[in-house]
């Protein structure tokens, strides 16, 4: 599906095949010199097929076109390496481009699966999660033309120019395109309209929910009309959906509490008694996905609240476990 959201910019509905998700939102933006393609989708054939059908109706000539990836996840970042172009810029962001580069070291998946066992997520479930073939989505053929951008830094194609805004929380480096002139923002998935992104640590470092919520006050501050998102469809009223998300992440802070009050539990035990938007009728029926995001999800919350000072975490019997403060 291709539709025209304003003069010059399209949103092309890309699948996800085997994906919660379904579909992405790759944002395609004509020009007379060089056109700018944001988030093209997943390198799997399904997503590359529909995007060279998008591109011939479009008449794009990737010889000159360039690309913008918000962050690294494999649905937004790895169909990319199979567009750019000798003539290609990927702009892309440093920290998140670090973390490509231990996948392609094979050493990213090692430290976190060592530490989500620590975290309680039970051994052979481990193993089924491993088995996901990250190289495949990751291998780059050939030296490929990326160009780090920072905070603040500018992207011009067309009659649009775009501010990139940092938004750390989903991902560490995790960057939206802010376009002051037209109110828009092009958010990834820092923004969703009727589903909430999911914020998850993988390791004892780092505490991305509380930045997230930092980015969430970023960019309530700005005057922004219409939110083109990662995910599902366009929405306004951004200022609305960013207290609805705060509210949210307050309310799962405050059941992680409660469910502490039973006594001192890991964060596979915490993840098996939140409250989670699924068609299972309980945890021991959720496929394994599901756990790993949820107990991803569930330590977030668990680091949050330890900064906070509101729990205390300690490590018994290999395992990482947490427990109210007095």
């Amino acid at each position: 599906m291709i539709e025209e959201i304003a003069t010059n910019l399209f949103r092309v509905e890309v699948p996800l095949p085997d994906n919660l998700l379904r579909s992405i939102n790759s944002y395609i933006i004509k020009a007379s010199e060089r056109d700018l393609i944001i988030d093209p989708g997943m390198n799997r054939e399904e997503c590359l097929n529909v995007m060279r059908a998008s591109l011939n109706k479009l008449r794009i000539d990737l010889r000159r076109t360039d690309f913008f990836i918000t962050h690294f996840h494999v649905d937004h970042f790895s169909l990319v390496l199979n567009l750019a172009t000798e003539e290609s810029t990927i702009y892309f962001n440093r920290p998140d481009m670090g973390i490509v580069d231990r996948i392609r070291r094979g050493t990213f998946g090692e430290d976190i699966t060592h530490f989500t066992f620590l975290s309680g997520f039970p051994e052979n479930a481990l193993k089924e999660i491993l088995d996901f073939d990250a190289d495949s989505y990751y291998r780059f053929e050939r030296r490929l033309p990326f160009k780090m951008m920072e905070d603040g830094d500018t992207i011009i194609t067309g009659n649009y120019v775009f501010k990139c805004l940092r938004t750390s929380g989903h991902t560490e480096g995790h960057t939206c395109l802010f376009e002051p002139n037209k109110k828009m923002l092009i958010s990834g998935d820092h923004l969703l309209g009727d589903i909430t992104p999911s914020i998850q640590l993988r390791s004892a470092d780092g505490n991305p929910l509380e930045k997230y919520l930092e980015s969430l006050d970023k960019v309530y501050d700005l005057d922004i009309d219409l939110v083109l998102p990662g995910h599902r469809g366009p929405f306004r009223k951004c200022k609305e959906r960013i207290r609805e998300l705060k509210k949210h992440h307050q309310e799962r802070a405050d059941e992680v509490t409660s469910i502490l009050e039973k006594g001192s539990q890991n964060a596979y035990q915490v993840a098996s008694q939140m409250t989670w938007d699924v068609n299972f009728d309980s945890w021991d029926v959720f496929p394994v996905l599901h756990k790993w995001f949820a107990t991803g999800e569930a330590i977030a919350h668990l680091k949050y609240l330890e900064e906070k000072g509101t729990i205390r975490k300690e490590m018994r019997e290999q395992k990482i476990f947490y427990s109210l403060n007095p």
